[in-house]
């Protein structure tokens, strides 16, 4: 798959054309038919008006509350002389992966490219840079895609570190439901196989393929129509359990969501709490998370720790900053360290030859945690059209962001988010 960012795309119209404000979505008492987004006709997933859904999920899909707690957010304070610092990171220019040579974009123009709606950029734990675009503000609550898988899988790292989860067991150990009786996908797979994406499943995620089995999934929980005559699985759970095993387990590593959903299954049946709750009692309380969030939850209340999770963007960044500080934030160890350590040194880059993305050459995958193994030891959770927490170690540099690129994979803004992460990494390190 080429990497070139002019390679084989469909032309989309430019971010300034496709703001929601100017585009009037959802707009009105009630909106006109031709501004509404709707799950119903399959809008709130079709450019360009996810550039209002994806910031408004809770109005379109059922959620379920992440609850912050009783006291106080915790500081996440801002640099001094900001405005400077925004311009200076503005003009910050890079190269695009397999661009032209000469070929330069700057930072703020790959914020346009990628079709951003909101970016926070922590140096030291301090806001250096932070923009919203859109209908997005600082307390507005956004889609995070497939970030949701790293929090899964750090909160799966953390029970396996506890010894409330062996991640030795086969899954039926703990999900029967998926055991050899029912000649189920993984009644061969080990806890870790799951963790790690190191599983064989009949089961396909491409984006752009209309008859993936993603889009299955999707329906099964909810998140998309069903047609009519509609008679396939009517939740997460039931879909999973009709999944069959597809090559071996523990060899290379395949990016399928399902993953994460057995890994959630997991969690709330070893902690007896619903998934929502756990994230709360773990990380939202202790991290002094500025905001609720919310979780969507298909039909039976079951959410889906595949790609569910709406947080505001510095609940997002505040969650990075504390694993680049090794678990700790204000002076608090609130992830133990050496769940930490595991997403950062135990990754397998010969695993990840099988189905990382050509973008990251020489990464690896960990506890559903996306490693660069670049110079700096950056690693991210990633999500489908611009989601991501970028954690880059030596720069001492969190960054989160959220957006709604038309494109979903991450491959397709790489070339442009990657190098200009790294541009800013360098420059805040100082060269």
């Amino acid at each position: 798959m080429s990497t070139d960012p002019a390679a084989a795309k469909p032309a989309f119209p430019a971010a300034a054309d496709t703001d929601p404000h100017a585009l009037g979505w959802m707009q009105g008492a009630p909106p006109p038919a031709e501004r509404l987004v709707c799950k119903d006709d399959n809008s709130h997933f079709a450019f360009p008006r996810t550039r209002w859904s994806f910031a408004n999920m809770r109005q379109l899909l059922p959620t379920t509350g992440i609850w912050r707690g009783e006291g106080p957010p915790g500081a996440l304070p801002t640099a001094t002389h900001i405005e400077r610092l925004h311009s200076e990171i503005d003009d910050l220019a890079f190269t695009p992966l397999n661009a032209a040579p000469g070929t330069r974009m700057t930072w703020a123009e790959s914020l346009h490219a990628n079709y951003t709606d909101a970016i926070c950029v922590l140096h030291r734990g301090r806001r250096v840079y932070e923009r919203y675009l859109g209908v997005m503000k600082p307390h507005q609550l956004h889609m995070s895609m497939s970030v949701t898988k790293s929090y899964t899988g750090l909160l799966a790292q953390w029970l396996v570190h506890e010894g409330v989860l062996d991640q030795t067991r086969r899954v039926p150990h703990y999900l029967p439901e998926l055991g050899a009786g029912s000649g189920g996908a993984w009644a061969e797979a080990s806890v870790r196989d799951v963790m790690d994406m190191r599983i064989g499943v009949a089961y396909s995620e491409d984006y752009a393929d209309p008859a993936a089995h993603i889009w299955e999934h999707a329906r099964a929980g909810g998140l998309f129509p069903r047609p009519p005559g509609y008679d396939g699985a009517t939740s997460f759970y039931r879909y999973l359990v009709k999944l069959r095993q597809e090559g071996p387990h523990g060899a290379g590593f395949h990016y399928k969501t399902v993953n994460t959903d057995v890994l959630g299954w997991i969690i709330r049946r070893v902690t007896g709490q619903a998934f929502g709750e756990h994230l709360s009692e773990r990380l939202w309380q202790p991290l002094a998370c500025e905001q609720d969030a919310a979780m969507l939850v298909d039909a039976e209340g079951t959410e889906f720790a595949g790609g569910g999770l709406n947080p505001c963007l510095r609940d997002m960044a505040r969650f990075g900053e504390a694993l680049r500080c090794g678990g700790a934030l204000a002076g608090r160890q609130v992830v133990p360290e050496a769940v930490v350590h595991d997403i950062r040194h135990h990754g397998s880059t010969e695993a990840f030859k099988t189905g990382g993305p050509p973008t990251l050459p020489g990464g690896a995958y960990r506890n559903m945690w996306w490693l660069t193994n670049n110079e700096h030891g950056a690693y991210a959770a990633r999500g489908v059209h611009g989601q991501a927490i970028y954690i880059d170690p030596a720069a001492e540099m969190v960054i989160a962001r959220f957006g709604s690129h038309p494109l979903a994979a991450n491959v397709h803004f790489d070339p442009t988010s990657l190098p200009a992460f790294h541009a800013l990494a360098r420059h805040l390190r100082g060269g």
